[in-house]
Order: structure tokens, then sequence, then C-alpha cells
């Protein structure tokens, strides 16, 4: 039998094998929630089950929890909090599963401060999220939801000074959130770093299909080693995935398993529409459609892009035809990306050009339209682009811009959701009618886009990633992946 050298006996999914396994499948357990000695207890349902509890009393929460949730205008439990709030508080490990805008945040920030409440001393709870946006979103909630506890939260992620970040987790915050290659540093390089989570009660993967991806496999190994193995673990995701279901039927405290749809799903007050367009005149239907925003009744836009490029060289464009936008990619320091997103959650720009970075966990009331310029490969990504409007009830309209080399990517989307998106009815014409002045635009952006050498240091940024994934022994993976989806 293939030995293993199991980092953690509560997730040996990250056991390294001393040989390759004949199948992948070998590997991962069968899902048998029926079974004798499973230890697994599953709930499978629409989100709207009349046996949800009516009121956050009604989930063991403590009276200033209530209050609280009353005070921040959550007038009753969705569908995934009153599920998971009570398992969470029973000592249960949890998978949460359910779509973007529902509500996860709360189900397992509510019961973390009500044990924070009982006994608040040293770090109570570690949550691990894949990118900074998303980090300081978090912390912003659990400081909202734990206003009247003296919640101390730190947010620990990549671009900002480590001195600090270090000295900040030695003084014990009760929650610390963090992305997984700074806590992996901070964990690796100061000593004094480990003892601090000796006696963490939570450990959060937020995103945690994202989180469990093979990259950040070597940066959680490192977390599981400094963590009590008595702590309870919990997961929660918009979309599911293999490792997660793995990892949840290895779970050591009777896993609770709340899944609130089937496959991949947007809400329902979503309307999801795409414009078909020549691929050179994409900045013009863009230009077009926002200059319409007003009329249509939108507050603000997000546009999502695949490239970091893409990305700067559309607000560079924006920039010289005077519209207030924002942007948020990986090149930026973080100083420049909390700004940017600042901005536009104070209205103060209504438009963010963005790329991935931007479509997991935000969520700003404002964003009525999401546009997506260019269409995501993998269909769980347009998943969560979508998810960034109508959230939480509200409405939302999401476009995608189809040239003719993404027809099939739209049909895999479609085929995904089990649904046709509807075609953006818009006169070309009239679209055309300013495309002098945007491809000037569009000429003048790409000049500065030169002048400031993004390309150059675009290079050298992707030769340093291909340097760090090597040394992770992660690019033969990465390779192989690309082969069998092109197969």
């Amino acid at each position: 039998m293939e030995e293993e050298t199991p980092i953690d006996e509560n997730f040996p999914l990250f056991a390294k094998p001393k040989r390759k396994p004949k199948s992948i499948e070998a590997q991962i357990p069968s899902f048998n929630p029926n079974s004798e000695t499973s230890q697994l207890e599953k709930f499978s349902g629409s989100g709207t089950d009349s046996s949800t509890a009516s009121s956050f009393a009604g989930l063991g929460l403590a009276e200033w929890a209530v209050q609280t949730c009353k005070e921040l205008g959550m007038k009753r439990p969705t569908a995934v909090q009153a599920h998971c709030i009570p398992k969470i508080l029973e000592g249960r490990d949890v998978l949460g599963l359910a779509q973007t805008g529902s509500g996860k945040t709360a189900a397992f920030a509510l019961p973390i401060l009500q044990r924070l409440a009982e006994n608040p001393y040293g770090v109570l709870a570690l949550v691990v999220t894949p990118t900074r946006e998303l980090a300081f979103q978090l912390a912003e909630q659990f400081r909202a939801l734990g206003s009247c506890l003296h919640l101390r939260c730190e947010v620990v992620v990549g671009g900002m000074d480590m001195l600090t970040q270090a000295r900040n987790l030695v003084a014990r915050p009760h929650v610390v959130i963090a992305t997984p290659g700074r806590i992996k540093v901070l964990l690796e390089e100061d000593p004094d770093i480990p003892p601090v989570f000796s006696k963490t009660k939570f450990l959060v993967l937020d995103e945690a299909d994202r989180v469990l991806d093979s990259g950040f496999e070597e940066e959680l190994r490192v977390v599981f080693r400094c963590l009590p193995k008595n702590r309870q673990t919990l997961l929660f995701s918009a979309t599911m995935t293999s490792d997660l279901q793995t990892l949840l039927e290895l779970s050591a405290n009777k896993a609770y398993f709340y899944e609130a749809y089937e496959g991949f799903k947007t809400v329902d007050t979503l309307k999801q529409q795409f414009i078909k367009m020549p691929k050179k005149v994409k900045d013009v239907y863009l230009v077009y459609m926002l200059s319409k925003m007003e009329d249509m009744g939108i507050r603000s836009a997000i546009i999502f892009v695949s490239t970091c490029r893409n990305c700067h060289r559309l607000s560079l464009l924006l920039e010289e035809l005077d519209q207030k936008a924002a942007s948020l990619h990986s090149f930026k320091s973080q100083s420049l990306r909390l700004s940017s997103l600042h901005r536009f959650k104070s209205g103060q720009a209504s438009i963010l050009i963005a790329t991935d970075v931007a479509s997991r966990g935000l969520d700003i009331p404002t964003v009525d339209l999401v546009v997506n310029y260019d269409i995501p490969r993998n269909p769980r990504d347009y998943v969560h682009r979508v998810g960034r409007t109508a959230r939480a009830g509200r409405g939302g309209l999401s476009l995608s811009f189809i040239t003719q080399n993404d027809v099939v990517l739209l049909h895999a989307i479609e085929a995904e959701l089990g649904k046709q998106l509807e075609e953006f009815e818009c006169k070309e014409q009239e679209v055309l009618s300013d495309i002098t002045k945007i491809f000037n635009a569009s000429r003048v952006a790409k000049m500065k886009l030169m002048d400031e050498g993004f390309d150059e240091k675009a290079k050298e940024r992707k030769k340093q990633k291909l340097e760090t994934l090597a040394e992770k022994g992660l690019l033969k993976k990465r390779n192989k992946k690309r082969k069998l989806s092109v197969d």
C-alpha cells in the first residue's frame, strides 16, 4: 500500500504520496452521506424551505448579536445562516455551499463572535481568503458585526509592511484575516508567530474552492502545522470542487454539509444578456454601454477583463474620454488597490475596471451592472463575476461581449447554467456614431501604456511568477491541466 506523510490527520487530503498513484479517483473516498459509518450530515435544498428559523434569536445567538443584526438591517436570517449558525455553535465542522450574495460571511462570523464574547482572549479565529480585497472586506464585516465587543481584527496580506503585521499579530488580535502567501511567510520566518495560533479555535476558509486550489497547497500545509487539532474548520464557497468534498468527508468533528443549490446557478433577480460584435470595436461598444448607465438607472458598474494590461489600457482609455473610472489589478501596489476600491465604494467613481481579483466575494450594494468585456474561460469564473450584482435579493444586469472567438465559451457557460442568455438589443449605427473619437482615444491610451513601460514590467513579473511556480513544483502540474483542458 502506498505510504503517505500526513501533515494533519484531520486533513489527509494534503498528505503527499511518495509515488504517483494509478488514478486520481483512487485518492478520493466515495461520497455516501447515507452510510452507517459516515460522520457527514447533509442538507440539500433550494434555500427557501419552511423549516428555517424566522429570527436570529431562534438560532441560539445571544441578545447582543440579535440586536446588532437588527441595527445592521438584517431582519431575518438567510437560509445558509439559519442552517449553519446552530451547527457551528454546536462545535461542528461545516461546509456551507450557497450562491453569491446569500449571506455566507455572517453565517460564520456571528457564531465566532459569540464564542469570542464568552472568552475574549487570544486569537480565536484565523480566516484564510484568496484575495487581498476580500480580506479587507471581511475585516469590515467582522468589525460591523462585532462593534459592541471592542473587536480587535488584524488583516495580514501581501503588499503591506511585514514588521508591522508581525508586531500586531504578537499582540494577539481576536480575529486574523489573511491571504495564504503572506501568512505562510510570517509563520515560517518569525518564530514568535506560530505560538500566536496555538489556541486558535476556528479555521475558516472563505471562497474555499479557490483557497484549496493546488497553487495554495504549500501555504495551507504551513498553516495546518501551526493550528491545534481540536479546532473547528469552516469552509464556505459558492461552487463545489472535489477537493472540498474530500476534505469535508475526512472531518473528525461530524461535519455538516449545507448545500443551497445544485450545480452552477445564478440568482433569479439577475438578468443575463450578451452582445455580439466584431473584436475590433469592443471599446466602442463598451463606451456606448457606459454612456447609457444613467438612462438605464444604473448606479455603478464593474467591467471584468482577462489581463492586467487590458485593465490598465481601458482605464487610460476612459480617462482620455473624461470618464471617472477606478481600476483594480495585481500589478498595482496594495495602497493603490485599496484607494481604487475606496473611490468606487464611496461613489467617487461609478465604474470599476478589474481582473478576476474582484470576482470573489466583494459586496458593493450599488453595483447594478457587470460587464464581461472578456469572457472567462471557466464557467465557474462567470458565476462569480456576475455574482457581484443582484445580491441580497436586489436586481441586476450582466452583459457579456461576444466576438467571433467567444461563441464556444458562451455555449459552455449556457450549458453549465442550464439556460440560454438573452441577446441585448442595440442599434449598431447608434453605437458606432463615435467610433473615430474612441479609436483616437484608444491610440493615445496605447501610447501611454508604452511610455510607462507596462509591457516590460509585465514580462518581468511573468518571469518571476514562473520561477516561483517552478520552485514550488507546480509548473508541470499547471501545464498538464492546460493540456487536459485543450484535449
